[in-house]
């Protein structure tokens, strides 16, 4: 999927837990055929699962990251009153594989998808149940610090405009240039709030059609709080989306900027990972479709 991808496989993960943390080296290890773009990911027995990250980088800086995304995790599984994954130890580079990697508890669930629970009542009132207890949960005085979605809108016109030029032939460019444009003006947030940062539905756990669980948390952290709104667009269709907006009571403005996250986000997905990740590609596909049909965003 990248150009700096690792490569790691079932032996290599077997051999690093036998060498590193013998006391889990009898468990069986198998690969997770998920949609994950930054870790691969394997089940370690029954109960634990693997993490190994997918970029290469400085490991130093990686385990500065890992340790930082378990604290933010820790900091969500508090706040949302969901089952999250924890972590349970930090393994060192080894075996070929350059990186640390780390063990985390499994969550079990069904991983979401776009349309699996689009048309659901309940689901979407477990969504917005998650997101006001976010926003209700005390941000420490902090505020948005980083450079990715979360942040100003316009700070991705950069981005946005090289996914519009590689999206010629694949997406409704103008369309989606012209809905960009009236998104990126939008007011800002007067505060930030506590978010879970890539509600996408690869982090979202489910059974039957209520929320079970919660993946990938370590990106929790102040920001606007219309990013979390990203959710109801790659999961939930028009119906299911009105419940969750009147639960959450997102005014026009609101509304609207988690559409544009959404949208900032959808448009990457859909040609970066157009040859190499079938269902990411798909995402982007059917959230920028379900932007492109909303009446509240039409120009």
């Amino acid at each position: 999927m990248h150009d700096d991808e690792l490569a790691v496989d079932a032996d290599r993960v077997r051999r690093l837990v036998e060498h590193q943390f013998p006391a889990l080296g009898s468990r069986p290890v198998r690969a997770l055929p998920l949609a994950g773009t930054v870790n691969a990911v394997f089940r370690l027995g029954e109960d634990l699962a693997v993490r190994c990250p997918l970029h290469a980088g400085d490991p130093d800086a990686v385990l500065a990251t890992m340790r930082h995304e378990a604290d933010a995790a820790r900091e969500f599984a508090g706040i949302a009153a969901l089952p999250t994954p924890d972590l349970v130890a930090i393994g060192a580079p080894g075996e070929g594989y350059p990186l640390p990697w780390t063990v985390h508890t499994w969550i079990p669930g069904d991983v979401g998808t776009p349309a699996g629970a689009a048309r659901s009542t309940p689901f979407a009132e477990d969504l917005a149940t998650l997101v006001l207890r976010l926003r209700a949960a005390d941000t420490g005085g902090r505020s948005f610090a980083g450079s990715g979605r979360g942040g100003h809108l316009p700070d991705h016109d950069d981005w946005v405009a090289e996914c519009l030029a590689r999206s010629g032939g694949l997406l409704p460019v103008e369309r989606l240039r012209s809905m960009w444009e009236r998104l990126r003006v939008l007011p800002e947030p007067d505060r930030h709030a506590m978010t879970h940062g890539d509600l996408i539905p690869a982090n979202v756990l489910v059974r039957g059609d209520r929320l079970a669980g919660v993946l990938d948390a370590g990106g929790t952290g102040p920001a606007d709080p219309a990013l979390d709104l990203v959710a109801v667009w790659h999961m939930l269709d028009s119906d299911a989306r009105a419940v969750f907006r009147t639960r959450v009571g997102s005014d026009d403005v609101e509304w609207s900027r988690g559409a544009a996250w959404a949208l900032e986000q959808a448009l990457g997905l859909a040609w970066y990972y157009r040859d190499t990740n079938p269902a990411m590609h798909a995402l982007g596909r059917s959230t920028l479709t379900r932007l492109l049909a909303a009446p509240e965003l039409a120009g």
